[in-house]
């Protein structure tokens, strides 16, 4: 029996599975950090740091203000319950974890096997760097880079070193240790993961049935297509029968979500069995483009409205929403974007451009978007909040903010603005 969800019903299970549905605790502590993982699953990393770096803000967007360096703490640490892997892109998971990914190391190696491979062909390399991490225990690239013998010639060119590291980590030989800053130390994966991790072995079917079942339970509903993209699972055969198994063992249920569909026709959809339709999702939160919610454009489009695209590798010119403009979330809508730049020498949280989506109530949602960013700036360290004039909302969001008793507020001027 196939159930009948509205899309606004879709959207309220889904933010619920992500979270949105939960207070935000008064003071936060590294066991909530544990909870939204659980939830989550997987945390994205990404190195721009415009405003903050991306695998800050989803805790944000779900907890509220923290500080950073107890994340920093609970995943960077050698002690720490998770490690990186390509289990999206690059992503924190737990370190328990390790052997579901195995299947995706394993297609790594095999894809890299043949004699006319980059591995085939820097085997020496890629020798010399297990070796050194065998010898010297964790190291940096930079590590590497000041004790590589040069007069070997092109061999040791340094892009074949950091490309020997990446390699080896795709494919499970090695591991990251730990960072500082936000540059990586690397380790032979057996000094990484604890023994009886690193020795268990998921079957490939196994291992794809488990991650599809923890993507239903993180997206609540969803289409094969979500399933597959939350660990970007290419091989949508496998999905397709880790649904039908988990269909066949009451797991996921068939539902059919208004407006979900393609060519006219409705696209099949499974709700996990554990998710929760709330009467209502009371949140506001900034999202950053690497959020679950958001990151899978198809699924944006189709749940929340949302076309949506990063602009950082679209000229300044021809930019129409920013350079990495932020989806802004207000009750089960996003309603928003808005661009943001964390100016420390002025101690300024600059927004640079913000713009309503179709789905907005500008009356309403303004002064919640407001509050989220004087929340936003605080938790940065920022004492002022400067608006420009670029973007349908901008307006709006200065006079709200204006009115925020706990934002110090100044109008500038924005590079793109008056550009046509």
């Amino acid at each position: 029996m196939t159930d009948t969800l509205s899309a606004t019903q879709a959207r309220r299970i889904a933010l619920a599975a992500q979270g949105f549905t939960r207070a935000r605790p008064s003071s936060v502590s590294t066991r909530h950090l544990h909870r939204v993982m659980d939830r989550l699953g997987v945390l994205q990393i990404d190195s721009v740091n415009v405003f903050a770096r991306s695998h800050y803000l989803p805790m944000f967007s779900r907890l509220g203000s923290y500080d950073p360096a107890l994340l920093d703490r609970a995943f960077h640490s050698r002690t720490t319950h998770y490690v990186e892997y390509m289990a999206h892109e690059a992503t924190f998971i737990p370190v328990e974890d390790w052997p579901l990914w195995r299947f995706r190391m394993d297609d790594f190696r095999a894809r890299w096997a043949g004699p006319d491979s980059w591995m085939s062909s820097n085997a020496r390399t890629l020798q010399w760097v297990q070796d050194e991490l065998r010898d010297r225990g964790p190291l940096r690239p930079a590590d590497l880079r000041a004790d590589a013998p040069r007069e070997r010639g092109t061999w040791w060119d340094w892009d074949d070193v950091k490309l020997a590291l990446e390699h080896l980590w795709r494919t499970g030989d090695v591991a990251i240790s730990g960072r500082r800053g936000f540059e990586r130390s690397y380790a032979l994966a057996e000094r990484v993961i604890p023994d009886h991790i690193l020795s268990t072995h998921v079957p490939r079917d196994d291992a794809i049935r488990e991650l599809t079942r923890r993507a239903a339970r993180s997206s609540g509903v969803a289409t094969q297509s979500d399933l597959a993209d939350y660990h970007r699972i290419r091989d949508r055969s496998a999905v397709a029968r880790s649904i039908a198994d988990l269909a066949e063992a009451g797991e996921l249920l068939p539902v059919t979500v208004r407006g979900w569909d393609r060519g006219g026709r409705a696209l099949p959809a499974w709700r996990h069995r554990e998710a929760v339709l709330p009467r209502r999702v009371d949140a506001a939160a900034l999202l950053t483009p690497f959020d679950p919610v958001v990151w899978f454009r198809d699924r944006a489009l189709r749940a929340f409205e949302l076309d949506y695209r990063i602009e950082i590798y679209v000229p300044a010119e021809k930019r129409r929403y920013g350079y990495y403009s932020l989806p802004v979330l207000v009750g089960d809508r996003i309603v928003a974007r808005v661009d943001l730049k964390a100016d420390r020498a002025t101690s300024t949280l600059q927004v640079q451009s913000a713009w309503w989506e179709p789905q907005a109530e500008p009356s309403v949602d303004a002064e919640r978007i407001a509050a989220e960013l004087a929340l936003a700036a605080s938790w940065q360290g920022l004492a002022h909040i400067s608006v420009s004039g670029w973007g349908t909302a901008a307006d709006s969001l200065h006079a709200a903010l204006s009115a925020h008793p706990e934002a110090s507020v100044r109008r500038h001027v924005h590079a793109r603005e008056g550009v046509t």
